[in-house]
């Protein structure tokens, strides 16, 4: 179990990463380098966490540099930190990584549990206490990479993750435990989003909009947002790339009624933030120039814990130095 400690007079901040996704050459040009350490090195000074999580996609699978070096540089600020796997990490399959476990739990601050090897590698709960009862639990979960779908013909094909039943059962039982010690609030980190953000979206945005021209700091009060939604903030400047059908998550969260608050990755240039049937449901803001990237949307995420569990949510959007806005062959 990891257990980390709460002080009662003041608040504890999660500050949440995702998809820094570089490869190992990119760890050695300066625009990719620069910019993750700047935007980190930032991002410390002001949140000031008493915890990191990542929301997957840390580099690309088999890339094992690019993950040490990662490691390197998040386990020297000293601060406790745990990873989730995206898709991305989970493609080089189970041995890869948990390869990139091992390395990660040699590491002074990493806080991580393999879990069952039946849900795939890296779901377990950080609890939160206070004066030694748990105010929060953050379930980190493995979302996996692909799993099976049939097309609108009939074939056997594949689609983005979805959360297997075993994990919802884990779920259940994991916020029960909570329960038993007195802890009513939890939250949940993933990578790959569960299908109820495609229905909040559907329900908090207008028709007509065009959801690219609206920038992030106008999101805030937007005409966009369909009545009952007006608290909600945050673009959309591509789909919402999860499974196509309800694998049952959102009924179990609303059943259960510990989780306020999912933090998802994956779709790099979205940063919405919705409270869909009571519950919160955030895209975390990416970290660096990864893959692809919106230079508008650079930054971390913070959850910010009291004594009544998460009550909060922001972005903490931090500027790309301007020298690293630069094409990659004019270096």
């Amino acid at each position: 179990m990891i257990t980390l400690k709460k002080q009662p007079d003041r608040d504890f901040l999660i500050l949440n990463l995702t998809d820094p996704q570089l490869d190992d050459e990119e760890w050695d040009k300066y625009r990719y380098r620069h910019t993750i350490e700047t935007t980190l090195n930032e991002l410390i000074e002001r949140v000031k966490p008493g915890l990191i999580t990542v929301s997957g996609d840390i580099a690309w699978a088999g890339q094992r540099v690019s993950y040490q070096k990662f490691a390197d540089l998040i386990d020297s600020y000293g601060i406790p930190w745990a990873p989730v796997w995206g898709n991305h990490d989970n493609q080089g399959g189970p041995d890869e990584v948990n390869y990139v476990a091992d390395l990660y739990l040699s590491y002074a601050n990493c806080v991580y549990e393999k879990g069952d090897p039946a849900m795939g590698n890296g779901n377990y709960v950080i609890r939160i206490e206070e004066d030694g009862k748990p105010v929060t639990g953050v379930f980190m979960i493995d979302s996996h990479d692909h799993s099976p779908w049939v097309n609108e013909k009939g074939e056997d094909t594949s689609e983005w993750a979805k959360l297997d039943p075993i994990q919802l059962d884990w779920y259940r039982e994991q916020v029960n435990a909570l329960k038993a010690d007195g802890c009513n609030d939890s939250a949940i980190v993933l990578h790959i989003p569960i299908y109820a953000y495609r229905e909040a979206a559907a329900a908090a945005f207008r028709e007509g909009f065009d959801l690219k021209a609206i920038k992030p700091e106008e999101s805030y009060g937007h005409a966009c947002w369909n009545e009952g939604y007006t608290d909600s903030y945050g673009v959309m400047y591509e789909g919402i790339c999860s499974y196509p059908a309800d694998e049952g998550m959102m009924d179990l969260i609303c059943e259960l009624g510990s989780t306020r608050h999912v933090v998802c990755g994956h779709d790099h240039v979205n940063s919405t933030v919705i409270q869909y049937r009571g519950v919160k449901l955030i895209y975390g803001l990416k970290t660096g120039l990864g893959c692809y990237y919106n230079e508008l949307l650079n930054g971390g995420t913070v959850l910010k814990v009291t004594k009544d569990g998460v009550t909060d949510v922001w972005h903490e959007s931090v500027p790309i130095p301007a020298d690293c806005l630069k094409k990659e062959e004019d270096e």
